[in-house]
């Protein structure tokens, strides 16, 4: 009984952590979850290639313009 009674006990406790933690990171969200490492929002549309008109992604444009 003294077992039942420590394990309900231990998964209340983590699972009222686990909420605690989801409704803090969404309540207030660091701003690496809005921007990627260069700095580019995640959400970014496409760019055009010049040349060939063919869809670029920023991330990748900006690891030719760096040299990656």
């Amino acid at each position: 009984m003294l077992f039942k009674r420590i394990t309900q006990f231990y998964v209340m406790i983590v699972s009222l952590v686990s909420v605690v933690s989801l409704v803090y990171i969404y309540a207030y969200a660091p701003k690496s979850m809005f921007v990627s490492r260069e700095g580019v929002p995640h959400f970014t549309p496409s760019v055009s290639h010049p040349e060939t008109g063919k869809p670029l992604s920023v991330g990748e444009l900006i690891r030719h313009f760096r040299g990656d």
